[in-house]
């Protein structure tokens, strides 16, 4: 596998939430849509968490959860206690048994941690990614970049079509979203901002700030190592765990 993918699927993402509008959508309004730009980012908390809830509920069903009283159900359900509510912000937390290691967050407070990460690391390692996530949804990383999804291309003009409510999206709409708003890399800054927010968390909740370290260490090993161009704005695991040492010492 080439760095550029091992990094990918490496790459912690981030965030989505809100009940589901209950209007129809007009799809052959959507296509004639053509409401300005300015009108587009007025979008409100409201609209972008109902956007945030379609995203994480497709992408719940296109993934398998780990059922209630399995090993990573249980532990999921361990690492995360008392987070329901933190920091001013609503969390869920579930597991997805696949292979891949990996986790990500959706705006509106959701957190998804794949298997193949929990089979890699140790409690607190996983609660450096838990806390690196919350800190992107926290700073509003996944709140800009959600809006930035929605008011550009196609999008931009279904969006427009709902008259000033959000709209119920096509699963493929759904899946262009995610690819622009939650697929995407982060910024070098907002990653930074992540892991600071993550390191942060640890010491709070007097859980082992090494751990930051240790999970970054492990995350560059998995992905060879090495450097390259998307690295420009997206630091290697390698430098990341070197900043967060900086930080203990």
């Amino acid at each position: 596998m080439q760095r550029r993918d091992a990094l990918k699927q490496l790459g912690l993402l981030f965030g989505i939430s809100v009940a589901l509008p209950t209007h129809a959508f007009d799809l052959g309004k959507a296509i004639g849509a053509a409401k300005s730009l300015g009108e587009a980012t007025s979008l409100s908390d409201k609209d972008l968490n109902t956007y945030f809830k379609q995203v994480a509920k497709q992408y719940d069903r296109s993934h398998k959860i780990a059922p209630a009283g399995s090993n990573y159900a249980q532990r999921v359900a361990s690492i995360s206690a008392g987070l329901s509510k933190y920091d001013g912000l609503n969390l869920n937390f579930k597991a997805y048994i696949k292979s891949e290691v990996n986790a990500f967050a959706i705006g509106d407070g959701t957190i998804r941690l794949y298997s193949g990460l929990m089979d890699k690391m140790t409690d607190d390692e996983l609660r450096y990614v838990i806390g690196h996530e919350i800190g992107h949804i926290k700073a509003g990383h996944s709140k800009a970049r959600m809006k930035a999804a929605l008011t550009t291309g196609a999008l931009r003009n279904v969006v427009a079509a709902g008259d000033g409510k959000a709209a119920i999206l096509a699963d493929s709409q759904i899946g262009d979203l995610i690819e622009k708003a939650i697929l995407a890399q982060h910024s070098q800054s907002n990653e930074n901002a992540a892991d600071d927010y993550s390191l942060a968390f640890l010491k709070k909740r007097k859980h082992a700030p090494m751990a930051a370290v240790t999970a970054l260490e492990k995350l560059d090993r998995l992905s060879g190592g090495g450097g390259g161009s998307w690295l420009s704005t997206h630091p290697a695991p390698a430098a990341r765990a070197e900043r967060m040492r900086s930080k203990l010492s």
